[in-house]
């Protein structure tokens, strides 16, 4: 008998892996209260991102804590009741970001990221979803010539240590790319690995069909409770209960407080996040995925329209929406490339999933046999999604798996 699973959440980490287990002839439902890709996996800037080999560290020097403190950036914001609501993981996120010991963390977080592009590119192809997927890399547009040069030094080390490939473009070379953009920019990184995805929500959706079409079943209703009867676990939902082998838990950034349901105090939090679609105006068209590194957002050509996603803001996960972290980066954004009118009625509102070590939990459950973890990805939830799904199908079957999976396990915290 195949064994019976559960994945919970729908997300891109979820879906991935029921897709997974789905071909290796496991018996999967796929739940979530939503459609695949309508939450987290919905938002974002669409980049698969092989370059991102290095987590975002919280800002340690004091020039930088000093300007985030009149809380008007557009790369980070923040809200009282949100650090003080998170203070204990934030600290732990601060003190993980001191230079000994990020330096540890970045190879083992590296290791996930090198696994992006192979992971996604086979799940592309399962799901017919090549005319999402654009091969030609992204932008990182800067305004001053030494953070620039900073950033080079950056990348040069990328390169020799995690094979990442990028291209320097001077003003003119970038205007060829780019004829829209404003003077203001002086020069950019081309990153050439990654892979830009038209539609974010669509390609997660793309997945989960591929995985139904394989035989999977896709239940979207509301999850009420998982518990663990004998060697076996039950899921309640509202439509109906699932008796199943194993249950995944990929509840993005709600995972922390399901699981405490279950005995479990992980130190979650959220960098929640905002975005917009435009009309460009006429003539002007942006060509690449475009981020202005200096100030914190990025501009994205999707079938929706430009997408403006903004940078970080550090709030409680069901505390209502703050727009004006979006105004401030569209009005930069607007004397960047000639942006036209808004083409939704209200922006986006989402939460990125994270843990104070910038690492997620891949793995089992440190007391329940039969439950699996997979949370806690961060900015790169959409990148990780296949990766996780691949390394998580073969820990539940005991296969050696492509990287040292220490760094992610649960009992680290």
């Amino acid at each position: 008998m195949a064994r019976q699973t559960v994945v919970l959440g729908a997300g891109m980490v979820g879906v991935s892996i029921a897709w997974h287990l789905r071909q290796r002839g496991h018996e999967v439902t796929l739940v979530d209260r939503l459609q695949p890709g309508r939450e987290t996996s919905f938002g974002n800037a669409g980049i698969i991102q092989r370059e991102a080999v290095r987590p975002y560290p919280f800002p340690r020097d004091v020039k930088t804590l000093l300007s985030v403190l009149p809380n008007r950036r557009v790369d980070i914001r923040y809200r009282p009741a949100g650090m003080v609501n998170a203070a204990s993981p934030l600290l732990r996120y601060w003190m993980n970001s001191a230079p000994k010991t990020y330096q540890k963390i970045v190879p083992e977080y590296a290791s996930l990221i090198q696994l992006s592009l192979k992971t996604h590119g086979p799940m592309i192809e399962a799901a017919g979803a090549e005319h999402l997927v654009r091969r030609q890399g992204w932008l990182e547009l800067y305004r001053t010539p030494e953070k620039l040069a900073a950033r080079i030094t950056e990348a040069e080390e990328a390169r020799r240590l995690y094979g990442v490939q990028f291209e320097q473009l001077d003003k003119a070379a970038l205007a060829q790319k780019e004829p829209s953009l404003s003077d203001t920019i002086i020069g950019a990184i081309h990153w050439l690995d990654p892979w830009t995805v038209a539609d974010p929500g669509g390609l997660v959706a793309a997945y989960a069909q591929a995985f139904s079409n394989d035989g999977g079943r896709i239940l979207q209703s509301d999850i009420k409770s998982v518990q663990q009867m004998g060697d076996r676990w039950q899921v309640n939902t509202a439509a109906e209960a699932l008796e199943v082998d194993d249950v995944v838990v990929a509840l993005g950034p709600w995972a922390g407080s399901w699981l405490k349901e279950l005995g479990y105090h992980f130190p979650t939090f959220v960098k929640r996040g905002y975005h917009m679609h435009y009309a460009p105006q006429a003539p002007a068209k942006l060509n690449f995925w475009v981020m202005d590194a200096e100030v914190g957002y990025l501009l994205a050509p999707m079938n929706a329209g430009v997408r403006l996603t903004t940078g970080a803001e550090l709030d409680r996960l069901d505390a209502p929406a703050d727009v004006n972290q979006l105004g401030a980066a569209e009005k930069v954004a607007r004397s960047v490339f000639p942006l036209g009118e808004r083409r939704d009625d209200a922006p986006w509102k989402g939460a990125r999933p994270c843990l104070p070590d910038m690492k997620p939990v891949i793995g089992p459950a440190p007391r329940h046999p039969g439950l699996w973890l997979a949370f806690g990805h961060g900015h790169q939830g959409f990148t990780l999604g296949p990766a996780t799904g691949h390394l998580m199908a073969d820990m539940m079957e005991g296969q050696p798996t492509a990287i040292d999976m220490a760094p992610f396990r649960a009992d680290r915290f």
